[in-house]
C-alpha cells in the first residue's frame, strides 16, 4: 500500500515527522513501517513534547541502583540486600471509552513493569479523578473504574493498599486513571530490558495476540471526542489470572540464568518491546510475524505488530538454552514460542511467511534515539487575570461554623471512600498494616527483611490549576509529608503528568512550571524522580482538565515499629497542631464547593518551612513522644480532627488558639505544612523541649476526651453523628 502525507495524518503523524521517516528510510515507508513509527512517535511513546523538560527533573540519588527512566521502573536500595521498585502510570483514555476494561488494563499493566524487571509486586495503589458525582455518567464510569481495579487486583493476588479520588466537573468525560505499583526484588537479581547477542533466540511468552488494543498508544495521544466510542477497539482486554500465570513463570525463570533481558508488552506491543531492547542493545532482530501465537485468524502484519493484547512478554534468550525457557512456560500453560533472534546491524526486519513486511532501523524509533523532540510554545494562561483578582475580604466569614462544617465533611472530595476501597482486596499476602492502625500513607511489610515500605499518590489538582509551580510543590511536599507523618523515610517519586493539549500555549505553561516546581520540592526532600508517565490531550468539549502532575512516592521504615498511626488513642492525650495556624482560606474545598469561588490562589506553602516542619514531625515520632500524626489537607484543620477522631474512635475538645485568624481560615483553610498530634501527658514536656531551637511552631488545641466534638468549649454533638454522613455519602449518592 503506498503511503502518502495523508495517510501519515490519518495515523497522527505530522507532515515534518512523514518526512524524517522518508529521510531515515531513504525512500517512502510502507505502510506496516509508518504505522509502527506512527505509535512510536506518539506522545504516549515517544514524550516528544515532553522529554526536554522532563530530564531537568532531579534524577540522581545515593539510593537509587539504575539511573532514572533507564530500566522499565525505578529501583532503589532499601537495604539487608533488597530493593524496591515502582511506578505510576495511567490509563485515562481507555478507561473513558470502556472503564472496566481500562481501567483493570491499567492494573495489569503497571504490575508488568515491575515484574519484568524480576521484582515481585506487594502492593498498588491508585490516583483516581471524576466529574461531578451526581451526574449519571460520573457514576457510569466511577462504578465500571471501581469494578475494573478491583477484578484485576483481587485476582491477580496483590493487595490495593492505598490512593486518592477527587470529583471535579473538569473531569466529566475524561476520567484519569493513575495505576501505581510496588514491588520487591534482590538487589543484583534484576533483569534489564535489553537485547544483545548475535543470534540469540527472541520470544514471546503470555497470552496469545489479537486485534484488542491495536493503536492504542496513538489513541492515547489524542483529544476524547464524541466520535472516541468508535474507537473502542483500542481498548485492551485484560485477564488477570493469565497474568499470574505469566508472573509466577517469569520469576521462576529469572534464577536459572538464561534470559539476556526481558521486556513487557504495553503500549504499541510487539514494535515497541522489539524496539526498545534492540536500540537499548545496540543490536538489531529479524522478527517472523507469522511465529506469534494468534487468538484471531488472519491478522495482517501492522495488525500484529501494533496490538495491545495484554499479558505478554517479550524475552531474548541465551543460545542453546530454549528447552529451559519452553519447560517453565509449558509447566505453567502459557504459550511460548520463538519468533527470531538478534542481529548485529541493528535493523529491525519484520517477516510473514518468509515476505518482508517492514525493515526499520531500532534507535530511529525510540524515545532517545530518532524520535523527535519537540520545543512547545507556552504562555500564561488567561485565566490567572481571575485568580489575581481574588479578594478574600470579599467572602464574609459564616455566622454559623457547624453548618457549614457538616455540609464540608459530606463533600465528596473529603467524605471517607469506604464505598470504593471496601471492593479492593487489601489484605491478600497479609502485609498490608491499615487494619492494625490507619496511617496518612499505607506501610506494607517486606517480608523478607525486618523493614516496611510507607507508600503513597498525591496531587491535589485544584491547587497546580491555581499555581501550577507552587501546586506542584505542594503534591510533592504532601506525599512527603504523609511518608513522614506514618513514620517513614522517603527515598524516590514516581510521577504520571497528566495535563491537556501540549499545542496549547496556556496548556503547555501550566505543565512547565508544574515540572519545575516538582523538580524544586524533590531536591529539597533528595527523592529523585525515577521515572513515570505523561498524559496528554485529556480534555473534554469544554476544554482541558485541571493540570494533574500526580506523585508516587515511596519511603522505608527500618522497622515496622517506627510506624506511626493517625488515629486518637487516649483519652486525656493533649492535641497539638505543629506548624503555623495560615489566615487563608485560598482553593479550599470550603472556598470552592461551599463558597462556589473558581478562581483564587494556591494556599498557603513555603518550601522551607515545611521542610522544617517535617524534619520535627519525624523527629518526635522517632523519639517515641507523640500517640498519633495526621497532617492537614482537604477540609482544613477540623476535618483532620474528625479524622484523627473517626479512626481512634473517641471524640476531642478544642479551642482555636490564634484569634487573629479568621475563624473559617481557622478552621476550614487549608494552608501547608501543618500535622496535628496527640501525646501523653507525661511526656509533653519532653515533646515540647524537641521544638526548642528548630523555628517551628507548636500551639496547644485541646484534649482527647470521650466520645464528643466540642469546639470553642460548645458540644458539636457525638463522634457518631459526624461520622455517619461522613462513612456513607458516597455510598448513598452510588444507590
Amino acid at each position: 500500500m503506498e503511503t502518502t502525507v495523508e495517510t501519515a495524518k490519518q495515523l497522527r503523524l505530522l507532515p515534518e515527522e512523514f518526512e524524517s521517516i522518508k529521510q531515515i528510510l531513504g525512500r517512502t515507508p510502507n505502510f506496516n513501517e509508518l504505522a509502527a513509527y506512527s505509535v512510536m512517535w506518539s506522545e504516549h511513546c515517544s514524550y516528544k513534547n515532553s522529554i526536554k523538560w522532563l530530564k531537568t527533573l532531579p534524577r540522581d540519588g545515593s539510593r537509587l541502583l539504575v539511573k532514572a527512566g533507564e530500566e522499565n521502573a525505578g529501583l532503589a536500595d532499601i537495604g539487608d540486600g533488597y530493593g524496591v521498585v515502582f511506578k505510576i502510570e495511567s490509563h485515562n483514555h481507555p478507561s473513558a471509552i470502556e472503564p472496566f476494561q481500562g481501567a483493570a488494563t491499567g492494573v495489569g499493566g503497571i504490575h508488568r513493569d515491575i515484574f519484568t524487571m524480576g521484582a515481585r509486586p506487594i502492593a498498588a495503589l491508585n490516583s483516581l479523578r471524576f466529574g461531578n458525582i451526581q451526574d449519571q455518567q460520573t457514576r457510569h464510569l466511577l462504578k465500571g473504574v471501581v469494578a475494573g481495579i478491583g477484578h484485576y487486583g483481587n485476582c491477580f493476588g496483590v493487595p490495593t493498599v492505598g490512593g486518592e479520588v477527587y470529583f471535579e466537573s473538569c473531569y466529566h468525560t475524561n476520567p484519569l486513571v493513575n495505576a501505581m505499583s510496588v514491588g520487591i526484588v534482590k538487589v543484583g537479581q534484576t533483569v534489564s530490558a535489553t537485547a544483545a547477542g548475535d543470534g540469540n533466540p527472541v520470544f514471546i511468552v503470555g497470552s496469545a495476540t489479537g486485534k484488542d488494543g491495536i493503536g492504542g498508544a496513538s489513541f492515547a495521544s489524542a483529544d476524547i471526542t464524541e466520535e472516541s466510542t468508535q474507537e473502542l477497539p483500542a481498548v485492551q482486554v485484560g485477564d488477570p489470572f493469565q497474568e499470574k500465570k505469566l508472573l509466577e513463570a517469569c520469576l521462576e525463570l529469572i534464577p536459572k540464568g538464561a534470559l539476556v533481558g526481558m521486556q513487557d508488552m504495553g503500549a504499541a506491543g510487539i514494535i515497541c518491546s522489539t524496539a526498545e531492547t534492540s536500540a537499548k542493545g545496540g543490536v538489531g532482530m529479524h522478527i517472523e510475524l507469522d511465529k506469534v501465537p494468534m487468538r484471531q485468524q488472519n491478522m495482517k502484519a501492522w495488525e500484529l505488530l501494533m496490538s495491545e493484547s495484554q499479558e505478554r512478554m517479550l524475552m531474548i534468550v541465551e543460545k542453546g538454552r530454549e528447552a529451559e525457557v519452553l519447560e517453565v512456560f509449558e509447566k505453567w500453560d502459557l504459550p511460548c514460542s520463538e519468533i527470531g533472534h538478534v542481529t548485529l546491524d541493528g535493523m529491525l526486519r519484520f517477516y510473514m511467511h518468509g515476505q518482508l513486511e517492514a525493515e526499520m532501523p531500532a534507535e530511529s524509533l525510540v524515545l532517545g534515539g530518532g524520535a523527535p523532540v519537540y520545543d512547545r510554545e507556552y504562555r500564561e494562561p488567561a485565566y490567572f487575570a481571575a485568580i489575581r483578582n481574588f479578594n478574600a475580604e470579599s467572602i464574609p466569614v459564616p455566622a454559623d461554623l457547624h453548618a457549614v462544617a457538616r455540609e464540608l465533611c459530606e463533600i465528596p472530595n473529603i467524605a471517607s471512600k469506604r464505598w470504593i476501597y471496601t471492593q479492593y482486596d487489601s489484605m491478600v499476602g497479609t502485609g498490608n498494616t491499615q487494619t492494625n492502625g490507619q496511617s496518612d500513607a499505607p506501610v506494607v511489610l517486606v517480608k523478607e527483611t525486618g523493614k516496611a515500605l510507607a507508600v503513597t499518590t498525591d496531587c491535589n489538582s485544584r491547587y497546580v490549576y491555581a499555581d501550577p509551580y507552587k501546586g506542584a510543590m505542594i503534591a510533592v511536599s504532601e506525599a512527603a509529608r504523609n511518608i513522614v507523618c506514618s513514620g517513614g523515610t522517603p527515598i524516590g517519586v514516581t510521577n504520571c503528568l497528566n495535563f491537556g493539549n501540549p499545542y496549547d500555549p496556556e496548556i503547555y505553561y501550566q505543565f512547565v512550571h508544574a515540572i519545575k516546581g516538582m523538580g524544586e520540592a524533590c531536591l529539597r526532600f533528595d527523592t529523585p524522580v525515577t521515572g513515570g508517565n505523561v498524559s496528554f490531550y485529556n480534555q473534554n468539549p469544554d476544554g482541558a482538565v485541571y493540570p494533574t502532575p500526580t506523585i508516587g512516592m515511596v519511603g522505608v521504615l527500618d522497622t515496622p515499629d517506627n510506624k506511626m498511626t493517625l488515629g486518637f488513642r487516649n483519652e486525656g492525650d493533649i492535641i497539638y497542631l505543629i506548624g503555623n495556624a495560615t489566615d487563608d482560606i485560598c482553593s479550599s474545598e470550603y472556598l470552592h464547593k461551599i463558597g462556589d469561588v473558581e478562581h483564587s490562589p494556591a494556599p498557603h506553602f513555603d518550601i522551607a518551612e515545611e521542610v522544617e516542619v517535617q524534619k520535627a514531625v519525624a523527629a518526635v515520632i522517632a523519639a517515641k513522644l507523640v500517640v498519633s500524626a495526621h497532617d492537614v489537607s482537604e477540609g482544613g484543620l477540623f476535618i483532620t480532627l474528625l479524622e484523627s477522631g473517626f479512626a481512634g474512635s473517641i471524640g476531642f475538645a478544642v479551642e482555636q488558639h490564634d484569634q487573629s485568624v479568621r475563624k473559617d481560615a481557622y478552621w476550614f483553610g487549608e494552608g501547608q505544612s501543618r500535622v496535628v498530634v496527640s501525646v501523653n501527658p507525661a511526656k509533653e514536656s519532653d515533646f515540647l523541649a524537641s521544638f526548642a531551637g528548630t523555628g517551628v511552631a507548636v500551639n496547644k488545641l485541646g484534649i482527647v476526651t470521650g466520645d464528643v466534638v466540642v469546639i470553642g468549649r460548645q458540644p458539636w454533638g457525638n463522634l457518631q453523628t459526624w461520622q455517619q454522613p461522613y462513612d456513607n455519602k458516597i455510598g448513598d449518592l452510588m444507590q
